[in-house]
């Protein structure tokens, strides 16, 4: 491996012209690519294999034209104070409105509330219903614009007037200050580390052209394979986050090697043939984390992770071939590392005083004296965090948790004070009675057994299809979507009402959808979790060339990622500086939070377990004792993994900014567990147990020596070559640089 990309390294190097123009044109050709693509339509969600699915189905077959997967917009109106919405001119004002709202192109239907007992009980709270013919993402710009104009022509006329649903989506805030900020911080942090504009320049340059490679080839593709805008937000975040990274550590390495004496040609080589091989393996184990993601079989799950699993596979590319090109673009303006070190300690060394060691050798060897206690410290810490994992309530973020700014949260809102919590999350019971003797009877024994039902507010008559062989009926619980009384309420219809019906019942509906969802995610996570880890610890043996190493990275990586799981049920279940981040609503976490988390973060703790590790195993393979190549591992490696996760951690709370949940969540999550693996586990537990550990650290079976590949991620095959190889350019013409 160290070979293959010392040759790759130098031959970017040497054509770098070539590999510069290659990376513009795919480029060019993504971006060409993300205009002419149709616009991307409406994005299906859906649960294989879920009872709420089937439900779905059920209802499309039975009950063709029927719009089921239509947008719908729900228009709340709310009298002024002292005044009822049955009073003559309100009335007429709401009439009006449904009049206009019915001229409408694409609507199929528009509720009356006053023929459709759609007043709350005080009289002050009334809605309208307006379902139409196309899904949401595919309305019209007229449309929404009408369903705009009647509501603020309603307001002219002293009504309070929202409007919910899915026909007016929620346009959040991009986070674009956010991100900003967290670029403006990973580039201070690169030029400290780096010493250097040019140098902290090319990690941003190529992370910012990898990432407008994948996102622009996502946009591109979008409609045809059904993406979602998140999917562009996730692999945005991520493949920044890792290109900026890989770029990093290379480029440190090539500075290293210049340090030590080598030609500009021959350091990038060697660069990335040490550094690169590093990349490759993190890189691999974020690509089997996040294409993991496929075994739990939600569509959209694995559209998001293969999407960021492909951005980080150009962001790998793009580190091992484009930096080797730009660092010949750069010259000598990229200076080797320690140049101000070294004056220093010539200028300690004529004063005869003595080097100081770097932060990075003063902690390991502080470590290395006390490593049960720093184990204990961290391990402790870190489960203390964790706690909070234990309340961890899981569901689907809704118009509830939308910024009160936004006109869906406000309706949802009144909604609630008019009709009552549940009003906002009402189950649809689909009856096949196909198969039933008295379908009729069927759906009366159903409607009868919710109504016996605690936690149940209403229950609609049944309403069957033209073949009158399937009957719907709407319950409206008594508690919100996302509570626990609503889940159980779901429950007792599946295991109670149906068993006592003479037909098939299922229960489907937004609020069972996030029921059924969030069991199918819990059940898979256990699997999901045995795969992704079984495979990087198979890979990391590779890399190593040890058992307890790897098993030391997995124990690691799980600590880390409960503990970011206890902080985000902190801040977003319990409130606990809610308002420094912006959380105006905490409630239920997103229920693919843990399962997401798992996989990003497993594949970025093995980055620096990769990046970090490996220079100890370098150390200790040319002779090195355990103690010491700690040490040297520490010396080499751990301002560059700090900086690195600095800059991740950056990239990522760039994005709580966002006035979307979801993305807020996620950033939130994925900067507090950089910082747990980064700088509790990789920078503390870790060196603590390979102290403890000392040589048994890189234990490996002999019968297991002999059978694994040798990778070479040491750069050993490099030294032989270079021993061998008394001056193999000779047969080379040089290049002026």
């Amino acid at each position: 491996m160290a070979t293959f990309l010392y040759k790759l390294g130098r031959l970017a190097f040497r054509r770098r012209h070539f590999v510069a123009l290659m990376w513009v044109a795919l480029l060019t050709l993504a971006g060409v690519g993300a205009i002419s693509a149709p616009a991307a339509g409406s994005t299906s969600f859906s649960i294989p294999g879920t009872e709420a699915q089937k439900a779905f189905d059920l209802l499309e077959q039975r009950f063709p034209g029927a719009s089921a997967d239509g947008a719908t917009g729900r228009m709340v109106f709310k009298a002024p104070e002292g005044e009822k919405m049955t009073d003559a001119a309100n009335r007429g004002t709401v009439a009006m409105i449904v009049k206009e709202l019915g001229d409408g192109s694409e609507v199929v239907s528009v509720t009356d509330p006053f023929t459709t007992n759609a007043v709350s009980k005080d009289g002050t709270v009334a809605y309208t219903s307006v379902r139409y013919d196309a899904p949401a993402m595919e309305l019209k710009d007229a449309t929404r614009d009408a369903l705009e104009r009647a509501a603020k022509e309603a307001q002219a006329n002293d009504l309070t007037v929202d409007v919910g649903g899915d026909a007016l989506q929620a346009q959040p805030d991009a986070g674009g200050v956010g991100e900003a900020i967290g670029l403006a911080i990973a580039a201070v942090v690169l030029v400290i580390t780096l010493g250097s504009m040019i140098a902290a320049g090319l990690p941003l340059l190529t992370a910012i052209i990898g990432v407008a490679i994948g996102v622009s080839t996502i946009t591109a593709l979008a409609k045809a394979l059904d993406l979602g805008s998140t999917t562009n937000t996730l692999a945005a975040m991520i493949g920044l986050a890792v290109g900026i990274d890989y770029a990093l550590f290379i480029v440190s390495r090539y500075r290293a090697e210049l340090a030590a004496g080598r030609d500009r040609e021959e350091a990038v080589g060697r660069a990335t043939g040490t550094a690169g091989s590093a990349v490759v393996f993190a890189g691999l184990t974020v690509v089997i984390a996040l294409a993991g993601l496929s075994v739990v079989n939600v569509p959209m799950l694995t559209k998001m992770g293969l999407a960021a699993a492909g951005t980080v596979v150009i962001a790998v590319l793009i580190a091992l071939t484009m930096i080797p090109a730009l660092l010949g673009y750069a010259g000598g303006k990229v200076r080797p590392a320690g140049e101000k070190r070294e004056k220093s300690a010539a200028k300690a060394a004529s004063s005869e005083r003595p080097v100081k060691p770097n932060l990075g050798t003063r902690w390991a060897s502080f470590v290395i004296r006390r490593p049960a206690a720093v184990l204990l410290l961290g391990v402790v810490g870190l489960g203390a965090v964790a706690l909070p994992v234990s309340q961890l309530e899981l569901g689907l973020p809704d118009d509830g948790s939308q910024p009160t700014s936004t006109t869906q949260r406000r309706a949802y809102d009144l909604l609630s004070e008019g009709f009552g919590p549940g009003f906002n999350g009402p189950l649809m019971i689909v009856v096949d009675a196909k198969n039933s003797d008295d379908p009729k009877a069927a759906a009366a024994t159903v409607t009868d057994g919710i109504k016996g039902l605690k936690d149940v507010v209403t229950v609609t008559p049944a309403t069957f299809n033209k073949a009158g062989d399937t009957a719907t009926i709407t319950v409206v619980p008594d508690s919100k979507p996302s509570s626990a009384q609503t889940e159980d309420l779901v429950h007792a219809i599946r295991d109670d009402v149906a068993s006592k019906a003479d037909a098939d019942v299922l229960v489907t509906g937004t609020t069972a959808l996030n029921i059924d969802f969030s069991q199918k995610l819990s059940d898979a996570l256990i699997p999901y979790l045995a795969l992704v880890v079984g495979l990087a610890f198979l890979l990391l043996i590779v890399v190593f060339r040890s058992i307890l190493v790897p098993l030391k990275a997995a124990l690691g990586f799980l600590l880390s990622v409960l503990a970011a799981l206890g902080a985000v049920v902190a801040v977003f279940q319990w409130g606990w500086l809610g308002g420094v981040l912006g959380v105006e609503e905490t409630g239920p976490i997103m229920s693919m939070m843990p399962i997401f988390m798992v996989g990003v973060v497993f594949g970025l703790a093995m980055d620096y377990e990769v990046f970090l590790v490996t220079r100890m195993r370098e150390a200790y393979v040319h002779g090195e004792s355990p103690s010491q190549a700690i040490v040297t591992g520490f010396k080499h490696s751990a301002r560059v993994v700090v900086a690195a996760a600095v800059i991740m951690m950056a990239v990522f709370g760039g994005f709580i900014s966002s006035g979307e949940s979801m993305i807020k969540m996620i950033g939130f999550g994925l900067a507090i567990a950089v910082f747990f693996d980064a700088f509790v586990v990789r920078m503390a537990i870790v060196p603590a147990v390979l102290a403890l550990l000392g040589h048994r650290a890189w234990w490996l079976p002999k019968w297991l020596d002999r059978a694994l590949p040798n990778v070479d991620v040491e750069g050993e095959g490099l030294r032989t070559q270079a021993e061998k190889d008394t001056d193999p350019d000779d047969d080379r013409e040089l290049v002026r640089v």
